[in-house]
């Protein structure tokens, strides 16, 4: 069979376009066309055995459109091994792969604005997740339940069932979304205007963040502490309130508006060392991350695992003050003592039950704590990340 050459558009017609011996053998007649020299071999060829003829009759009526497709073939075809996308731009046709997924934001201008909503979504997360510690945790404390976690849940689930668990949530969310707002808003204000700039001297004698924390400890326990009183009221007396505006309205009638603030003094003293404690420990254990690292972004789990270690050092070191609260904020419950405060609480719980009545509920505390801590952190810094300005993180 001899070599004969197919043409998608007859030379004699002015086209430009040949195939070159395409037929029961694929032949390569001399002078017809360039021999391929790989995929694409020159700007008078595509593919192999195909080219853009230069011998046409009328080359003067196709110069021009052999020139435009040879800078169209330069532009979008060529390539260091021979191979192109076409009439499509690789800066453009090429996908390029995002990490981290699908990334939500959300513009909101005010920056105090996007602190104050990270705060309260942080809070309301972070004390859902560990409901049920929290639960255990206050019934330990008061004795009412049990002498351990396992004796107190087995008593809840056997009186209340699941819902016992979560006995009282509604109003801890309510009361820590708040103020988990108001404390890393304040946290995060005081802290940016009192860090020095670099090459600055430090403002404080004391780090910024330490100051910061205490800050916003008492900022955030003033404003929400009768929500406090009201949730341990609702989660140790069963059925003698109907919710939290019932438990609000009976406390006010029955015992006056100060019984609201019960147990003030001692939340006061407990929290500016336990808030100072815990944002120190955050912010010196991310700066120790990211000198180690070399990283100047931190993750969401090395964000938990700070945040948690921070939370079991500052829950440790200030314990004994959180169940001379909670003592108090019980008040005369079922017979109980009347504390007159924080030093007399502490000296009665010492005298009747020692040492270790003041580390009672330790264990699930930090259980509950710690992880809440943790998360809390990391739903702060990440809503902080979603909620930007403009194309700026908050």
């Amino acid at each position: 069979m001899g070599r004969r050459q197919i043409e998608l558009f007859d030379d004699k017609q002015d086209g430009f376009f040949s195939i070159c011996n395409l037929g029961s053998q694929w032949g390569v007649p001399d002078g017809s066309c360039h021999p391929p020299g790989g995929l694409f071999a020159s700007i008078n060829q595509i593919g192999s055995g195909f080219g853009i003829s230069s011998n046409s009759p009328d080359s003067r009526d196709n110069n021009s459109l052999k020139s435009l497709y040879s800078n169209l073939y330069v532009k979008y075809v060529s390539s260091a091994e021979g191979v192109g996308i076409v009439g499509v731009p690789e800066e453009e046709g090429a996908l390029k792969k995002k990490k981290g997924g699908l990334k939500l934001k959300i513009k909101v201008k005010n920056m105090s604005l996007r602190r104050l909503i990270s705060g309260g979504v942080a809070g309301a997360i972070s004390r859902t997740a560990v409901a049920p510690l929290e639960t255990i945790r206050t019934h330990l404390m008061v004795g009412s339940s049990g002498n351990s976690s396992t004796e107190v849940f087995h008593n809840i689930m056997k009186t209340d069932g699941w819902k016992g668990l979560f006995r009282g949530n509604l109003v801890n969310v309510i009361r820590v979304a708040p103020s988990k707002a108001i404390e890393l808003f304040v946290y995060d204000t005081v802290n940016k205007n009192l860090s020095p700039k670099p090459g600055e001297q430090a403002k404080l004698p004391v780090p910024a963040s330490l100051v910061a924390g205490a800050c916003a400890g008492v900022s955030s326990t003033l404003c929400t502490y009768p929500l406090e009183l009201i949730k341990t009221r609702l989660t140790i007396q069963r059925g003698v309130y109907k919710g939290i505006v019932d438990a609000f309205v009976k406390i006010l009638r029955e015992e006056g508006p100060g019984e609201l603030y019960r147990g003030l003094a001692p939340s006061l003293i407990g929290v500016i060392p336990y808030a100072a404690t815990n944002y120190f420990a955050y912010d010196t254990l991310r700066k120790a991350y990211r000198k180690a690292f070399k990283q100047e972004k931190i993750g969401n789990i090395e964000t938990l695992l700070i945040g948690s270690a921070a939370g079991a050092i500052s829950s440790s070191a200030t314990f004994p003050l959180e169940v001379a609260r909670k003592h108090m904020q019980v008040g005369a419950v079922s017979g109980r003592q009347v504390y007159k405060n924080v030093m007399h609480a502490l000296a009665s719980i010492l005298e009747h039950e020692g040492i270790p009545g003041l580390y009672k509920g330790l264990g699930p505390s930090c259980l509950k704590l710690v992880p809440a801590a943790g998360i809390s952190f990391m739903c702060y810094e990440a809503c902080k990340r979603i909620l930007v300005e403009e194309d700026e993180e908050a």
